[in-house]
This record gives structure tokens, sequence and C-alpha cells, in this order.
């Protein structure tokens, strides 16, 4: 029997209804391959158990993985001299291995910070070898990013690593360099949110519970010529080129499952250009209402806003915790910033629908209207 407060509370409070989840991850999924995965999820496909009991050799699990890997290169575009590796361990994984696989003992790599996961890639790259800071926004705390003509590249440098979208401190980068030495990126929050333009690029990482599926696989794109300059010997598990060469060991077999469903769903949407006009409605809308007065206020310069992790403050921060618990009764859920920033943000990925921010906005206008 429920209590009399508990009959009176909303659906949202009660937890009986999905909520739109602003998470920066793992981030929400598109429902409708939510309920997919549900209908299949005790026998997949006819063949007697669950997508999570069936052999990883099995061709029911070779005709899942082949049409996810199939689906990303042409979402992406990419051609046959790319490998799509479905691995484990997440992009911070991928900041040790990039540059194990890349850096050669007498060589070096830059990289360009901006922002918390930018800082982690180069910590674990110095245990490889030399990493050098060829830009920086750390002293504007990581609110804009630096111009490309500004970089301070070394012609030699075995590649450049980049992270083009900051999670945390809600900056992106808007357009995809083409530089002397090959781009290494860690893409994990802006994946298949907008077309790229992949000629810069020798390899490019993401965890995939941002845009592309739940936790547990990372998404790891190389381009063949780029993939023999690897340095030699390599553990096993580490080599990339072991995984472009065949299925080395059990993948992470649900998490990949769920991206080709993903996958597929935008590809019935129309793409990643309709993806991305569908994303850059969601931003601007939710920008437009921060910039609208004082009493909210962005944090990174306009030209560099992430079209993912809306960053912002109020203009009395003792308010935020009420903001982010009176948003959560309001069905609006992970608007809490990272411990290390503090303030809001919101998480409008890719499966985000546009009424979810529409919503977002409405409160911000009602909470604005009772404290402002």
């Amino acid at each position: 029997m429920s209590t009399s407060a508990e009959a009176t509370q909303t659906p949202a409070q009660a937890g009986t209804e999905r909520l739109y989840n602003f998470s920066a991850g793992p981030a929400t999924l598109p429902e409708e391959v939510l309920l997919e995965v549900k209908e299949e999820l005790p026998v997949y496909d006819h063949v007697g158990a669950s997508i999570m009991e069936i052999s990883h050799r099995s061709a029911a699990y070779d005709a899942v993985e082949e049409s996810a890997r199939a689906r990303l290169k042409t979402l992406l575009g990419l051609g046959d001299d790319w490998h799509v590796l479905f691995l484990q361990g997440g992009a911070s994984m991928q900041f040790y291995q990039a540059p194990l696989n890349f850096l050669p003992p007498d060589g070096s790599a830059d990289y360009v910070i901006t922002g918390r996961w930018g800082q982690k890639a180069i910590k674990e790259a110095q245990l490889v070898g030399t990493a050098r800071v060829a830009a920086s926004s750390e002293d504007d705390d990581f609110n804009a990013i630096p111009a490309v003509e500004t970089w301070d590249l070394d012609p030699d440098a075995a590649f450049v690593h980049i992270t083009t979208n900051e999670t945390v401190n809600g900056n992106q980068m808007t357009d995809d360099p083409v530089l002397d030495a090959p781009l290494v990126a860690d893409a994990s929050s802006e994946l298949l949110s907008r077309p790229m333009n992949l000629e810069g690029y020798g390899l490019i990482y993401a965890g995939a519970q941002k845009n592309v599926g739940p936790a547990g696989v990372t998404i790891v794109l190389v381009r063949d010529d780029f993939l023999q300059t690897r340095t030699q010997p390599l553990p096993t598990m580490l080599d990339y080129g072991t995984h472009a060469a065949k299925r080395y060991n059990t993948p992470p077999v649900f998490p990949i499952y769920v991206v080709e469903k993903v996958c597929r769903w935008l590809q019935d949407l129309g793409g990643l250009d309709a993806m991305y006009a569908i994303n850059q409605r969601k931003a601007a809308l939710l920008y437009d209402r921060i910039d609208r007065n004082a009493f909210y206020r962005g944090t990174v310069r306009p030209e560099d806003r992430s079209m993912m992790n809306v960053t912002f403050r109020l203009h009395d921060e003792d308010l935020e915790p009420v903001f982010i618990e009176q948003a959560k009764q309001h069905g609006l859920m992970s608007l809490k910033g990272h411990r290390s920033v503090g303030g809001i943000r919101a998480s409008i990925y890719n499966a985000m629908p546009e009424d979810g921010v529409e919503a977002l906005v409405a409160f911000m206008d009602d909470f604005e209207r009772q404290h402002g």
C-alpha cells in the first residue's frame, strides 16, 4: 500500500516513466532501439537463445558484427582502406594504446589540449615516449579551442592528437584539420553526430556510450596505411594489427549488437546529414535560451561551443543545486556538471529528442521566473 505522499507523486517522481536523460555517458539511447532490444532479448533471431548467450564464432553473431561494421562505414563514408575495430577499455585505454602503437622510441607526437580528456591522453602518452603540447587553452579554463594556425607543430611528429569534443568542458572543434602529420582523435562525445572529413585522420577512437551504443565497446577506426607504420613488436592484445586481421578474442557481443541497431536507426533517419541538422537545431535552441539574458551564462566562447555537451552556470551559483533538483522533479535528469568544473551540463546527444530540449528550455524559463 502506498502512503498518501507516494500516491500524489508524478510519474517522473515515482520513477514509472522514462525521463529526459541529459547524462554525459552512459547516455540516452533511442527508445525505438531499446524496445527492439527488449523484444529480442530472450531469443534472438530464432537461434533459441539470447544474443548474449550465443557463440561469438556463430553465423548469427558474424552477421551482427559484419552489419555493424558495414553500417558504420556507410554512415561515415569509409572506404576499404579503413579498418573498423570493436575493442574494450574505453577511450581511456586508447590514451595509452594509440601512442604505444604509433609513437616510435626515437620520435615524438604533438598533443592539442582543449580539456580534461586531452590532459589525460597526453599523460598516458608520456609513459610511452615523447609527447609535447602543441597548443592548449588551459590558461583560459578551456573555454575555447586554439586556432589551428597557432598550433606549434613539429614537422617530424609521428601524429597529432586532438580531442574533437571535450565532454567535461563543453567545447568542440568545428572543422576536421588536415595537417602534415596524421591526426589521432578522441571523438568519443561526437562520433556519428555529424559528417566528418576524414582526409587528415589516421586513427579515430570513441567510447560508444555517447552517441553509438551502450558502455562496453570502443570503436576504433584506423586507416590501413597508418596502421602499417605501427611500432613492432607489440603486446598481442594492444596491437591494432591483431584486431584488424581477425576476431582474436571474445568481443563485447551485446554492446556491438546495440551499436548495429543504433547505426540502422541513424540510416533510417537519413544518415549523418539529417542527424547533424537535428543536432544543430537542438543546440541552437538551448544556447539561445542561455544567451537571452544574464540569468544563465555559457562557459565556452560561442564559436567553440559543443553541440553535444552544453555547459552553463547560473548568475547565482548557489541556485544551481536547486535548479538540478527541481529539474529532476520535472522529468529532466542528470544535469549536474562534472565534479571538476561544477555548474550545469546538458548532454544532448543524437538520441535526445528535440522535445526533450524544448522541455528543458521551458523549465529554464519557469525557473528564472521563480528565482530571477
